[in-house]
């Protein structure tokens, strides 16, 4: 089974664009996104094991094995249209990481956006909660950062097992510890966040920019650190679409002529 959802099934899209979830997220949380992208984009959201429709899998709490997993689910995907990648939170790390796995595998993404993640080495930003916090206490922090469903507490079962999947989540996250001598990215890439984000504030961001040798740019809105997923999500994904196409306008217009001029 195929571990990406797929709003929209296109055979010969312009583009396809990754979606990688937060912590404790799935790829269900981005279907908004999708549905103000472009109608020639196809849209692969990622479920990482353990939820949505790899729910039956284990989840994984090391940052390497994430990566690899990930890797090899979007490898089949690289040998075709332009291939984008997009990731929040724990998303920006996974996103980050698997464009440089692919990127040494030859089949490089054309663009990269990392979201509400402080750049690697960055250590002013407030810390995330820890994963051996009490049941009371993470969901208390949680609660702070926003994202949350206001009757979670109303299921038990499914508050255990969403705890459960953010404790192991943020043990890789807390776990992670990139190589600070490793050659940047070959790919241009976008750091967007949210004025009031203090475990991504925008001073954070901007040290993104080490991590590639191309293009990077920066986009703040507002809102806290789930600001894409709340009420100015469209003006987010507005923003989004117009960096990819910034990022990749001579590879997608060049196809778009293509498409158009016929033989």
């Amino acid at each position: 089974m195929s571990p990406f959802v797929r709003p929209r099934r296109l055979d010969d899209p312009a583009l396809r664009l990754v979606v990688l979830h937060h912590a404790g997220g799935s790829g269900a949380a981005y279907f908004p996104l999708v549905r103000s992208l472009p109608a020639d984009w196809d849209a692969l959201l990622l479920d990482l094991p353990g939820r949505g429709k790899r729910h039956a899998q284990p989840p994984l709490e090391d940052m390497a094995e994430l990566v690899a997993r990930v890797t090899e689910d979007i490898l089949p995907w690289a040998d075709g249209p332009p291939l984008a990648i997009f990731g929040h939170s724990l998303g920006a790390v996974v996103a980050h990481e698997t464009a440089r796995a692919l990127e040494a595998r030859g089949a490089s993404p054309v663009w990269v956006g990392v979201s509400g993640r402080a750049a690697p080495g960055w250590q002013g930003a407030a810390a995330l909660p820890r994963h051996d916090l009490s049941d009371t206490e993470l969901m208390s922090r949680l609660t702070e950062m926003g994202g949350m469903h206001p009757r979670i507490d109303e299921l038990p079962d499914f508050r255990e097992r969403f705890l459960d999947l953010v404790r192991r989540d943020l043990r890789a996250v807390a776990a992670y510890r990139p190589d600070p001598a490793r050659e940047p990215l070959g790919v241009p890439l976008t750091a967007f966040g949210a004025v009031d984000d203090a475990w991504a504030p925008p001073r954070s961001l901007a040290r993104w920019e080490q991590e590639t040798c191309e293009e990077f740019r920066q986009r703040t809105f507002t809102g806290g650190h789930f600001y894409l997923l709340g009420p100015g999500g469209a003006a987010f994904t507005a923003e989004l679409v117009r960096e990819i196409r910034h990022a990749v306008r001579p590879g997608l217009a060049d196809r778009t002529a293509r498409v158009r001029t016929p033989v």
